[in-house]
């Protein structure tokens, strides 16, 4: 159990930067952010299972493929595309704490789990982070009068609440499918990784013959350079390397306590936002903050005090 809190608090380091990325590429789509993030994840997975193929293939059933696409499209390119629209639109602070839903909803997912929480138990939890969702939206929609400005908070609120939707249903089924996987996390993240690639190669292909303008022209080479090595982090450190450690938390706890392990990502996320912008945390977001960390705690404190059936 130990081992498996230092892996998440690992994992949710990492996030915690994943998040902020694409605040630092204002200029770029964060469909096509996404879509370059995990090619890079899926070609590095590919080099990696060369050597291992063969075993790899013998094992892998057609459960384990049609397992494998759900989760790199929800999982992956999908909520990564929504997170980045989320801290674009509304704004790091922002998208981090709505994914401080993620503890609960994971949760929530994983009801029916063994040793799960019941519902009734998550009523006022449930209540706690989402008055400190609706906190943190009136600190950063109020004060701002134009018609845009509100649009783009509400479209971010939105983008944010449905990337919790994927994330969630991935972190459920993932942790699910893992314990009774012939894989070990290292080989399941390396698969995930590799069909990831395969996802992200035709998402962004299909968004290029859609939205003419995905890739932005106007932008100095230095920009393009910034634009690479940012994803290549995200592809090695906030795909491969921080999946893995979750993939190893996962396996030692059960989904519905794994899952209020992800508030690391969310507290990380919050830290790197401040340091960046060099301010500190204004009242309402100090409030946020310890109404969605206050309901996560509670719901873990509750979830451990079930007695076992």
């Amino acid at each position: 159990m130990n081992r498996g809190i230092v892996f998440a608090l690992l994992a949710g380091a990492i996030w915690g930067g994943v998040i902020i990325a694409p605040s630092l590429l204002p200029e770029f789509n964060a469909v096509l952010i996404s879509s370059v993030r995990f090619a890079l994840y899926g070609l590095f997975s590919l080099l990696v299972a060369l050597p291992l193929a063969s075993r790899l293939l013998a094992r892998l059933t057609r459960s384990d493929l049609l397992m494998l696409l759900r989760l790199s499209l929800t999982g992956n390119v999908l909520n990564y595309a929504l997170l980045g629209a989320s801290v674009q639109l509304g704004g790091v602070t922002m998208a981090a704490l709505i994914n401080g839903m993620l503890p609960v909803a994971i949760t929530f997912l994983a009801r029916g789990d063994a040793g799960s929480l019941p519902l009734g138990k998550l009523k006022l939890p449930l209540a706690m982070i989402f008055l400190g969702i609706v906190s943190v939206s009136v600190q950063h929609g109020g004060g701002q009068g134009a018609m845009g400005a509100w649009t783009s908070q509400l479209l971010g609120l939105a983008c944010g609440l449905s990337g919790v939707v994927c994330w969630s249903w991935y972190a459920t089924h993932n942790a699910r499918h893992l314990k009774q996987s012939a894989f070990n996390s290292s080989e399941w993240s390396t698969l995930v990784g590799i069909v990831t690639g395969i996802v992200a190669v035709a998402v962004g292909a299909v968004a290029l013959v859609l939205f003419l303008n995905l890739i932005p022209t106007q932008v100095a080479p230095e920009r393009w350079m910034a634009f690479f090595w940012v994803c290549l982090f995200l592809a090695l450190c906030g795909s491969w390397l921080a999946n893995g450690l979750w993939n190893a938390c996962s396996r030692r706890m059960p989904a519905s306590l794994s899952g209020q392990m992800i508030v690391f990502e969310t507290l990380f996320a919050c830290v790197y936002g401040f340091v960046f912008h060099q301010r500190v945390p204004g009242a309402m977001e100090v409030v946020s903050i310890a109404l969605l960390v206050g309901g996560v705690v509670w719901a873990a404190r509750r979830h451990r005090v079930v007695p076992a059936l």
